[in-house]
């Protein structure tokens, strides 16, 4: 096979990466690119996981009016779109792979950058990979396979852990399967139960005033966190922006199409389990999409519905085994101290990383103690995706002649909508969940505290 070398442009002179007195490794030449089609299927995958198909039940605690759980949805589709376009700006003008780590340690400070990145690798995907693990294990067992669920989700991390450690060939190739097949079960899914469940829709859409009510409420922006947390994701490209194929170009396709995708097939999945069940059968259950599917094609395929979840969520995992560890690789890349985690095989796949942040998930997954990680990690994320995009502004202030080659549309109303509405939430965590909260800001100060024992020297 034909080995291609290339090599990304050295760090700007004068950034406050090369500032920050921290070791600066050369970019690593790789045999091979992820094309765009992979990059899309790892941001469609890491944001269809265990939200959509959850998070309705909970949101019909407070919530009983259908026009107003859509407008959830649409809403929380414009925040993740108007969010992936302010990324795909910065991903465009500062192409390396990171994500947050990257494009913080570069706006604001190094600081800012590895609290971002120890964020990440602990709340943002090590805990998510374990809990979309196990809930794999769990429908799996649900539907005959009388397995333990943990031993199910050990070996689904384990086996695509392994097919990400081989090359860009058969790790993308592994990402694209599942992710195409993920959308094929869903929009096959929502076809079969409008065409076979109920004549007559079970919700009522039509605009009314319990709706307008609805919006205006607490519960409404209580709920939006929930849904929030179902889209995130939208920005795992640009941890692998460096692995990309002219990521100028391809990166603001990549996360504009994808991320308006996954907002269509969302509001449309709800849409399906709203027409199909009553919301009273879906109140404050989290199994929303078997109990849709028992009631639009009888009992018994509702618990072949498991089977089905099962193997939407195998895209889940392996996204985040992909996109993930590229922070911990940046880490090693720039801090002597964790050296180690910058090891590559010979297709420049970051073997060490991807190993390191999969057995953060096993032990997640098996002591359980993730559970409560998982409450605040939406709104940690949260936080971390407030402060990136709010750069934004900062990068253009600072460094108005940066070469931009995609510049964000409606600027800046299109980042103000995402800042907004993230805030928005982000006031309600604090006000509804205190020791969230606070826990949130205990992992951020433990990062900052890792930063300032990690640093080769101090100014």
């Amino acid at each position: 096979m034909l080995k291609i070398r290339f090599f990304l442009p050295a760090a700007r002179s004068g950034s406050l990466a090369d500032a920050s007195g921290c070791h600066q490794a050369p970019e690593v030449s790789t045999l091979s690119h992820y094309p765009p089609r992979v990059a899309a299927a790892v941001v469609i995958a890491n944001m269809i996981g265990t939200g959509v198909f959850t998070s309705l039940g909970f949101q019909l605690i407070d919530i009983q009016s259908a026009p107003a759980l859509m407008m959830l949805w649409l809403v929380g589709g414009i925040s993740a779109l108007c969010g992936a376009l302010s990324y795909a700006e910065l991903g465009a003008a500062l192409p390396k792979s990171g994500g947050e780590y990257h494009f913080l340690n570069e706006i604001y400070h190094p600081c800012a950058g590895f609290i971002s990145g120890w964020v990440s690798a602990t709340v943002g995907f090590a805990a998510p990979t374990a809990l979309a693990a196990l809930t794999f294990g769990s429908y799996l067992n649900s539907s005959g396979v009388q397995v333990d669920p943990v031993w199910l989700a050990s070996a689904a991390i384990l086996t695509l852990t392994a097919a990400h450690c081989s090359n860009h060939r058969r790790s993308g190739g592994t990402q694209t399967g599942f992710t195409a097949l993920k959308i094929m079960l869903i929009v096959g899914f929502s076809v079969m139960a409008l065409t076979l469940g109920p004549a007559e829709p079970q919700a009522e859409f039509a605009w009314n005033d319990e709706a307008t009510i609805a919006i205006g409420s607490g519960a409404f922006a209580v709920s939006l966190i929930y849904v929030n947390y179902a889209y995130s994701g939208w920005n795992a490209a640009t941890y692998i922006s460096g692995e990309l194929a002219t990521p100028q170009r391809s990166l603001p396709w990549v996360l504009g199409v994808s991320t308006t995708l996954v907002a269509a097939l969302y509001c449309l999945l709800n849409f399906v389990f709203l027409s199909v069940a009553p919301m009273e059968a879906m109140t404050g259950k989290v199994e929303v999409g078997v109990i849709a599917a028992q009631y639009a094609f009888g009992p018994t395929f509702g618990v072949s519905m498991g089977v089905l979840l099962a193997l939407l969520l195998i895209s889940t995992i392996s996204a985040m085994i992909l996109a993930g560890p590229r922070v911990l690789h940046r880490i090693g890349q720039d801090y002597p101290r964790f050296a180690p985690l910058a090891r590559e095989n010979q297709d420049g796949i970051p073997v060490t990383a991807i190993a390191m942040q999969s057995g953060v998930a096993l032990v997640f997954l098996w002591t359980a103690s993730f559970e409560q990680i998982l409450v605040f990690s939406g709104a940690t994320m949260a936080l971390n995706t407030f402060a990136t995009v709010l750069g934004l502004f900062v990068l253009r202030w600072r460094q108005p002649a940066l070469p931009r080659p995609f510049r964000v549309s409606l600027y800046p109303i299109t980042p103000l909508i995402f800042l907004g509405i993230t805030g928005w939430t982000l006031i309600y965590v604090v006000l509804q969940r205190p020791l969230e909260a606070l826990i949130s800001v205990g992992v951020i100060a433990s990062g900052g505290a890792l930063y300032l024992l990690s640093r080769p020297s101090f100014p």
